[in-house]
């Protein structure tokens, strides 16, 4: 028997290597600067390597505040986009009422916008409210677009759910209540676990919001930008760069392989 697929040409193939060392060969050259014995500049080769940095950057109380900070503020925003999200995605994919398109719209836009807009607009409603900065407003920044990424995902698992799974339920005597808990919320569960996880990857690692909503507090990446700047001890910056890729790698790679069978939903069909 003949199969469908066609073995990739040699250029396709060089091509494909080409565009994954271009896309990642420079986090592992972060990778390696974490373990070099220069402090104070980039050298290729590095000179030597050491797990010193390791040991300085586990001393640092500046480097736990600004992770506990960034864990946080993840957390919560996380939080409050699958609430959000789930709401807004079972009202738009359950519901048929005027401008339903449009409100979809507006969920979606603020991921599309660029995050220095973002920033500017919640500062200037911050401002305005004599709203002081803290981590709260930091929270309701990230939440902007934590939302949107819950909501992408809980919709379209929400378009792929069978609405007789949900009248069955309501003919066997469910109230809504019991419906979601035992009908709904078995077949999005792994929908909201990915948006959640790719949410939490966002918030970890954003930089212009937090920027703009953040007043004195510094978060991981905030803390890293500043330290940039530093002469000194700059194999610091790359082993706390190293926990910022392991951070956010790890959930979207969970959320990968949440998603990547999502079409096999109970009561969908093929």
């Amino acid at each position: 028997m003949r199969s469908d697929r066609h073995t990739a040409s040699p250029a396709l193939k060089i091509a494909a290597i080409g565009g994954l060392l271009f896309l990642h060969l420079p986090i592992l050259l972060i990778f390696a600067y974490a373990f070099t014995t220069e402090e104070k500049s980039y050298q290729w080769p590095p000179p030597g390597f050491t797990l010193k940095w390791f040991g300085v950057a586990w001393e640092r109380p500046d480097v736990w505040q600004a992770l506990t900070l960034s864990l946080k503020v993840g957390a919560i925003a996380t939080a409050i986009a699958l609430v959000l999200g789930t709401l807004a995605a079972a009202a738009v994919s359950r519901s048929k009422f005027f401008g339903r398109e449009a409100i979809s719209l507006l969920v979606i836009l603020p991921i599309a916008l660029p995050g220095i807009i973002t920033g500017i607009a919640l500062r200037s409603a911050f401002s305005i409210l004599d709203i002081p900065f803290s981590m709260w407003t930091i929270i309701l920044g990230h939440a902007t677009f934590c939302v949107v990424v819950v909501y992408n995902n809980a919709v379209a698992r929400f378009r792929r759910t069978s609405g007789s799974l949900i009248e069955a339920s309501y003919d066997l005597g469910a109230d809504g209540f019991q419906t979601f808990r035992h009908v709904i919320l078995p077949n999005i569960a792994t929908a909201l676990l990915a948006g959640g996880m790719l949410a939490f990857a966002l918030s970890f690692d954003e930089v212009i919001v937090t920027t703009f909503t953040g007043g004195q507090q510094s978060t991981l990446p905030i803390w890293m930008l500043e330290e940039l700047i530093r002469p000194r001890q700059r194999p610091v910056t790359n082993v706390v760069a190293m926990i910022v890729v392991l951070a956010t790698f790890l959930p979207i790679l969970a959320a990968y392989y949440l998603t990547r069978d999502g079409d096999q939903i109970a009561g969908g069909g093929k």
